[in-house]
């Protein structure tokens, strides 16, 4: 499998992205699980375009520091490189920022494995 190439995705951070809105605090500000998802999504887009037909990736670990919070109407870029690959296995190194100020949110490493989508469901 070639290797990944970076991939860089920007999200407005609305109400429904809120730590009050997903369930992981009270505040009005940028939850931690929407980020996590955004940052997973950015990994996905690097994969994705080298997996193979009937292939998909799933997350296996996410060792992710949030930095700082991020109001509604925010918008932050997240992006994913490729750290370290072995075989199915790819672990990316992964940020966000807040594209006004350039002040990092989030830093940190997720890791991916490919799968063959339909062997993966039948195990459930």
């Amino acid at each position: 499998m070639p290797h990944p190439e970076p991939a860089t995705l920007t999200f407005a951070v609305t109400d429904d992205d809120t730590a009050a809105a997903v369930g992981s605090g009270s505040l009005p500000v940028l939850g931690t699980p929407r980020l996590l998802a955004w940052l997973e999504a950015a990994t996905c887009a690097c994969l994705e375009p080298l997996l193979p037909e009937g292939s998909t990736s799933v997350g296996t670990r996410v060792q992710v520091e949030h930095l700082a919070a991020s109001p509604v109407g925010a918008a932050v870029e997240v992006s994913a490189s490729s750290a370290y690959e072995d075989g199915r296995l790819h672990r990316f190194t992964v940020s966000a920022r807040d594209t006004a100020s350039g002040k990092v949110l989030a830093a940190g490493e997720i890791t991916r494995v490919v799968v063959d989508a339909e062997r993966f469901l039948s195990r459930l």
